[in-house]
């Protein structure tokens, strides 16, 4: 029969997973990387997934398909167990970006312009358990103040701000005192280029837990 139904453009998708959670019917599943309908019975074609795709992926079709079926849907569910249904692989709004290292990150970067830009500690990501939560949606650079030089991190840092237009700045740093010269390199690199620009500073404990500063 000749029907409504989901279709997926794979040249689009990227995988991000966003749209399965919207998939009441468990129709879609990520599968080398991108989202699949694994089964035409699976899913109804009312499109709830379609809003949900940040890369415009998912569309309504017609085409000839197996009618849907609530029962064979019902089995599968209980099968799959969706009260857990399969998290996103990343954040929709968040591209790939490469390199992460202060020292290596060029100064001019399509990935930090409009960025909300994240400075951790190389430590932050292991020591921190929810540190995911908290690089959700912004760029995200790495380093450490007492195997590199601060000032030249504030030196780096200036040419990121002022060659960039930085949304926002979120400081990560490990309790310890060295850590902090994280946020003397940020202050400086504002002091210098005269940029008035949000910032948040977050002190990790040693014991895992986080504080706003």
């Amino acid at each position: 029969m000749k029907r409504k139904i989901v279709h997926i453009n794979t040249e689009l998708c990227n995988g991000c997973g966003a749209c399965i959670p919207k998939c009441a019917e468990g129709a879609l599943q990520i599968i080398n990387g991108k989202a699949q309908l694994i089964k035409d019975t699976y899913c109804d074609g009312l499109g709830a997934c379609l809003g949900q795709c940040p890369q415009n992926a998912i569309t309504i079709t017609e085409r000839d398909a197996n009618a849907f079926d609530e029962k064979e849907v019902q089995t599968h569910l209980k099968t799959n167990n969706p009260q857990t249904p399969p998290t996103p692989i990343a954040n929709p709004h968040q591209t790939p970006q490469w390199p992460l290292k202060l020292d290596l990150v060029p100064p001019k970067a399509a990935f930090f312009e409009g960025a909300n830009l994240l400075l951790a500690a190389d430590c932050a990501p292991v020591a921190l358990k929810s540190f995911h939560n908290i690089m959700t949606g912004k760029r995200v650079i790495i380093g450490c103040p007492k195997f590199n030089d601060a000032r030249a991190y504030a030196t780096k840092l200036t040419d990121i701000i002022a060659q960039n237009n930085i949304a926002s700045i979120t400081v990560v740093h490990m309790e310890v005192p060295c850590c902090t010269g994280l946020k003397w390199a940020v202050n400086k690199a504002l002091k210098d280029t005269g940029k008035q620009i949000p910032l948040k500073e977050f002190e990790v404990k040693i014991g895992g837990d986080i504080t706003e500063l």
